[in-house]
């Protein structure tokens, strides 16, 4: 029985050279992450974008968004501007009103990033200290 070899698909490249997975982050894409992360660390924030999410057709008007959440627009507006900010949400202003729509292209790159922190190996835990000679009883 014969074998070749399997192809390399342009994905397989991208995943196996991205610098995720093939070195540190150089200091651009760890800012971007940090935004995204600083966004994401926020209660409030992932409950808005999850009530996105979670809408009929994955659009929301920001008068939909404040009732749910339980805080005032101004607050709700202030969460979905850093929400755009790390790039997680679209903004398009439709008169009066802001309609939000989940950036898709940003779910990739966090998912990647937490699942290579999530596989790294976890520091063994440090020994406790050996009790003193002649301490305790």
């Amino acid at each position: 029985m014969t074998s070749a070899p399997l192809p390399v698909l342009a994905a397989d490249l991208a995943a196996c050279c991205s610098p995720l997975t093939g070195a540190a982050l150089d200091e651009q894409a760890a800012e971007r992450l940090a935004r995204v992360f600083h966004a994401l660390g926020d209660r409030h924030r992932v409950r808005l974008l999850s009530l996105i999410a979670a809408t009929e057709g994955g659009e929301a008007c920001i008068c939909d968004l404040t009732a749910p959440v339980g805080l005032a627009q101004p607050t709700v507006s202030h969460h979905m501007k850093l929400l755009v900010e790390a790039g997680l949400v679209t903004r398009e202003q439709r008169g009066k009103w802001a309609y939000y729509r989940l950036a898709p292209e940003s779910a990739a790159p966090i998912g990647d990033m937490l699942r290579i922190l999530l596989a790294a190996p976890a520091p063994a835990p440090a020994a406790a200290p050996a009790p003193a000679a002649g301490a305790g009883a």
